[in-house]
Formats: structure tokens, sequence, C-alpha cells
């Protein structure tokens, strides 16, 4: 089969169990595509051909034992953030090129037990910071939709993988909103699920009340077979939540959408650089769940202009203390003949981390230190709790809260936005994070220079099976989802 690029996760698991084509012809099938396509998007950091190979046949005899999971044999990309047992695990960068993972984060742990194929690893913004995978050590990845624009940060490359028709799906890290707007600027669906779903034991930690993984992939159906493998408690990872776990896939028409409340905040609609196209088609999808029975309600989130200034204190300062540990001693990169310690140290750090992690340190060393403590990062963490407080009072009148996932569409390659600029492009983002929400992606349509536009659903805590299934349903009535990148139609 020439197509096999274009079935569901639902279709690739039907037709390996029926014995339609074999994992080892699947998996052949996305490496030839990557060989033949890849060095154009350049979304791939590793490809690992001999360990997916050896994977695909072990779900073959599985398959054919009658013993598989429902996704044995299905290929998946990870996000290089995640440690890959004896593959290059470099978070993006020059500091950890060299670092080989003697061990399997949980996430790709569960990836495996479930039959699933590493295809490789994919590149992102350097330790997730930035918002356009342009600060990659080995590059920018460009956006499949139009190869002169960005696909979004910082899991840029997940999407592009999908989006490229390069793996069925992808797992990804969001810290401010780095699955939702690389998802939006792909023309995908990305969820963001609530801090604690997944474990976050063997992701290479940026900001670590911050992060939390989640799966990036055509339609909200694909993501919930890949948050059927993923959530869940580990022991490992202090911050999991043991709460009982949904079958995302089973309970993907459960909620109705007739008579669903959706917010809509009259702030995030007022944003400054809200362009034109992407607030209508936005509006238009909202219409559109309208006529599906939605209840659309007007609510007020006050706490808007305190999200980037926020999150800007504590996620830098956050990344301070995680990234202290580069050293040049233990592991990752080491400069050359240093002359003492302390050389070693100023040396081996200001070689090995590129612009924007310095910058996010230096932020956060300086929030951190004796005379600001209290003045920044204490005062930041109030704030935190107060933005909290006002997603829960919205949602004592409604069930989810819409917004658009970014303010812009994709920005094109080279456009050297300042730091401020590029910061205030998380306005919609930064929020769930620092609240602890879950919340999806789902395109719905272009702008006017045919880039993708994402809507954003924002749930209560634990609600996934919710958005999903709103997203799901929309998608039953809509096609967005199903249109192709121009790289992918140019390869069909």
């Amino acid at each position: 089969m020439t197509n096999l690029h274009r079935l569901s996760i639902r279709e690739l698991s039907e037709g390996l169990q029926q014995g339609k084509f074999s994992s080892r012809e699947l998996t052949q099938h996305y490496l030839k595509r990557i060989e033949k396509i890849d060095a154009q998007v350049k979304s791939y950091v590793t490809v690992t051909p001999e360990l997916a190979l050896s994977q695909a046949n072990a779900a073959d005899a599985a398959i054919k034992a009658g013993n598989a999971t429902a996704l044995a044999g299905i290929p998946l990309a990870h996000k290089d953030i995640f440690c890959t047992q004896g593959v290059r695990t470099s978070a993006g960068s020059k500091m950890l090129d060299n670092f080989i993972s003697p061990y399997d984060a949980t996430v790709v742990t569960k990836a495996k037990a479930a039959g699933l194929v590493t295809l490789g690893k994919v590149n992102m913004d350097e330790f997730a910071m930035g918002s356009t995978s342009e600060s990659s050590y080995y590059g920018a990845t460009k956006n499949p939709w139009n190869l002169d624009y960005v696909p979004g940060g910082s899991s840029g490359g997940s999407a592009a993988v999908v989006a490229a028709d390069l793996a069925p799906f992808a797992t990804g890290t969001d810290t401010g909103g780095s699955i939702r707007q690389p998802a939006s600027f792909c023309g995908l669906t990305g969820l963001k699920p609530t801090y604690g779903r997944i474990s976050r034991f063997g992701i290479i930690a940026f900001a670590s009340s911050l992060d939390q993984a989640g799966p990036m992939a055509r339609s909200a159906e694909d993501c919930a077979y890949l948050m059927n493998v993923i959530a869940g408690h580990d022991a490992k990872d202090s911050t999991s939540v043991d709460k009982e776990v949904d079958d995302y896939v089973a309970n993907l028409n459960a909620t109705s959408v007739k008579g669903l409340r959706i917010g809509i905040p009259k702030q995030y609609f007022n944003v400054a650089g809200l362009a034109a196209d992407v607030k209508a088609r936005v509006e238009e999808s909202l219409k559109k769940l309208e006529d599906m029975g939605a209840i659309l309600v007007e609510v007020d989130l006050n706490m808007v202009e305190a999200y980037v200034p926020t999150y800007y204190l504590i996620a830098p300062a956050e990344a301070s203390s995680n990234l202290s540990r580069y050293d040049g001693v233990r592991y990752g990169y080491r400069c050359e003949n240093p002359v003492d310690l302390m050389d070693l140290y100023k040396r081996s750090r200001s070689e090995g981390f590129g612009e924007e992690v310095k910058r996010r340190i230096l932020i956060g060393t300086y929030a951190l230190s004796a005379g600001y403590y209290d003045a920044y990062y204490v005062k930041a963490q109030k704030v935190r709790r107060l933005i909290q407080q006002d997603f829960l009072k919205a949602f004592e009148q409604v069930d989810v809260i819409a917004a658009p996932s970014a303010p812009t569409t994709a920005y094109k390659i080279g456009a050297n936005l300042s730091p401020t600029e590029m910061y205030l492009g998380d306005v919609y983002t930064l929020a769930v994070n620092l609240a602890g929400l879950p919340a999806i992606n789902a395109p719905v349509g272009l702008d006017d220079h045919n880039l993708p536009v994402g809507l954003q659903l924002i749930g209560n805590y634990w609600s996934e099976s919710q958005l999903l299934s709103i997203v799901h349903q929309y998608q039953q009535n809509t096609d967005f989802h199903t249109q192709r990148a121009a790289i992918a139609e140019e390869n069909a």
C-alpha cells in the first residue's frame, strides 16, 4: 500500500490486527518517507531505523501470537526531551549533543510496553525554551505548510513530523504552550493535560512546576489513543497524581456538545496583536459549535495582563535552578583545556548553552537572588494563585473556556522577533500552565496566507476526556483536521 501515512491511528490498528500490512512494512514505509522528505523539513534530530525495525518485528510476532495491544506496531516519534535508553537525547542543545541516555523516560517505557515503534527523536527549541524551534543547536525545523515559516515551538519537530506525514503521531511537552502553539501553527490537534496526569520522569526539566507531556496528532481520536498509553500515575515522579485514568477512546462521544456552556473571555478577544484572520477563524469555529448546540457565555478573566510577566519570572527561575546541573563535570558538554575549576564551569556553560537559554538563566538567577527573591519570585507565585482562582471562578459558570491558541499564525523563519515579541505570542497559553489546567488545540481553518489557525479549549482539572470529546465531535462535522500541508500533498 502506498498511502499508509494517510490512515488514522484506528485504521492503522485495524489494518495491523487484520493482517492487511505488517508493522515492518508500515515502519519501512515511514523510514522511506523520512529519507525522502525530511532533508527539507528538518524535523528529526536522530532517526533510529535499527531500533524501529526491531520493535516492528517484535510487534508483528505479538500480533501473530494473538497477544498484542491495540496499538502494537504503530510508529511514533518522540520529542528529543524524552530520555531514550541507548539513543542520543539532546534537548536541542549543544550541551547534551553527546549524551546517550542510560534509561528510558516513563512515557517512552509505556510506549514500548504498548508495542509502539520508535522512529526517532525530533527537533525542538533548546531545552524547550522558545516558540519557533529556531533556538535548536541543530538548526530550524520548517513548517510543512510553507517551508519559509516556523512550525512553532518548543515542540516544533513533533508538530512538523505529523504535519508532513513522517510519523502518525508524536509526543510533545508543554511548559507554556509548547504543544498547543505548534499544533496551531501546523494544523494539528494537540493536548496539554492537567499537571500530574502524565509522568515527568525522564523528561529533561525546564520548569518543573509547569512542564507536562502530551500527545500531538491529526485528530482528537488519534490523540486519545496515545493518551490511553501514556497517562497515569508513576511512583518515580513525585508530582504525578494517583488518580484513575479514563479510557479516552471509549469516551470520545461521552460529552454532548448540545447544552455545553463555552466561556468566551471578552478580554482574550481584545488583546493587542490578535490578527484579524485568526480572530475570524476562531469566531467561525465557535459559531459552528453553537450550531451544534453549544451555548456561548461571556466570562471575565481579569488577570490577562499578568500572564506574561508572571510566567517569565517563574519559568526562568525554575530553569536557572534545573540547568545548574550542567557544569561540565558529570555529563554533557565540557570545554577544552580548562585552566581551573571555575574556568571549567564558565566556559562549559557559556559554550554549551545558546542565547535564549542564557537569557532565561540570567533572568531566573536574578529573580532568585537574595535581594530580589521576595520582590519578584514570591510575588509572582502569589499572582499565580490569583490567576488560578480567576479560572476557577469562570468555571463556576461554564464547562470549558475558548480562546485562540496563538494571536497570529506561523512566523517567517528568520523574522528575528525580539524576546518581548516572542514572549507576548504566548499570551493565550501561559496561564493554563500556571494554573495546571488541561487545554487542547483544534485546527479551525487557514489564514489569508494559507497557514493554519487553531482554537484552544481550556478545561477544568482532569477534564481531558471532555476536551477530546468536544473536539472529536467538532471534527465529525468539519474537515480542517484532514487538510494536508503542502509538502505532504506533494509527496502523497
